[in-house]
């Protein structure tokens, strides 16, 4: 498959989806806006952000606007990645009334939620400056909207873990009780596949095993600080590890310093606030 051709599909998916979001909220058609605002009125109105973040979800806030006039210009004055204060002027929207007014929520929600993952993700990136630890998000991503929200993640400096089941095996406690030993997991995913592999270990005996398979990186899940720091020297720089499970903002300097490669936190994707932001109308355009 040609990359026009795989971008072809995703912005078709992505209009698709579009439709449906503003069908959900829409109904059977926006009875308060159409019946005070003119067919053909148009105006402007501005995106602010209420309180500090970080931005994400322009292209899909602006996806919206269009789906309802696609005519209408959407100026970004703050990309996707960038920082903002309170007060600070987002985007400024310039068409027809009623699709502002009966695109806002669709839109805002997908801005709020986006640039809170961006937010969040940033605060955790910040935390651990200077450590060489990259930050990773999870599989814990709201169904269907889990390439946004991995997006949100990279605006806001962290990486991605996998984005689904088979681009990479991760063997975590039952997979390990179900094939029998950590030793026949490896093997039988190797008979199969040449995906990287991944192990979650939970002890040290569980890790020098993952260690004997020549595994490409290790978890190290729940552990706490002293335990990690056993198994860094214990693998010397052999393979990556990452750490994940109970991290917070007080715990996740010291697990840096304790010498590990990736930090992976759930958090990001599923217990983030969303940023604050609002749209203001300005009048006639």
């Amino acid at each position: 498959m040609t990359q026009f051709l795989y971008n072809l599909i995703i912005n078709n998916s992505m209009k698709n989806s579009i439709k449906y979001y503003l069908t959900e909220d829409i109904g059977t058609g926006d009875i308060t806006t159409n019946a005070i605002v003119p067919e053909m009125h148009v105006s402007r109105a501005r995106i602010v952000a209420k309180e500090n973040g970080v931005i994400a979800g322009q292209s899909t806030a602006k996806e919206v606007f269009r789906e309802l006039d696609d005519t209408l210009v959407y100026e970004e004055w703050k990309k996707d990645g960038e920082h903002v204060k309170e007060g600070d002027i987002i985007t400024i929207v310039k068409g027809k009334t009623r699709a502002i007014l009966t695109g806002e929520r669709v839109a805002l929600n997908f801005l709020q939620r986006l640039s809170g993952i961006a937010t969040l993700t940033g605060k955790f990136v910040e935390a651990v400056e200077g450590t060489g630890v990259k930050i990773l998000d999870t599989r814990k991503t709201s169904p269907g909207h889990r390439e946004k929200e991995k997006y949100a993640v990279r605006m806001g400096g962290g990486y991605n873990h996998r984005g689904n089941l088979s681009e990479m095996a991760l063997i975590k406690e039952n997979h390990i009780a179900a094939a029998g030993s950590i030793k026949d997991a490896v093997r039988k995913i190797r008979d199969i596949s040449k995906v990287l592999i991944e192990v979650e270990v939970k002890n040290m005996v569980e890790l020098e095993e993952a260690l004997r398979e020549d595994v490409d990186r290790i978890m190290l899940d729940n552990w706490d600080t002293k335990g990690i720091k056993t198994a860094v020297l214990f693998v010397n720089k052999r393979i990556p590890i990452e750490v994940s499970g109970n991290v917070n903002m007080e715990s996740i300097m010291e697990i840096a310093k304790a010498g590990v490669d990736f930090i992976s936190i759930g958090a990001l994707t599923h217990s983030f606030k969303s940023l604050d932001i609002s749209l203001l109308h300005e009048g006639v355009s």
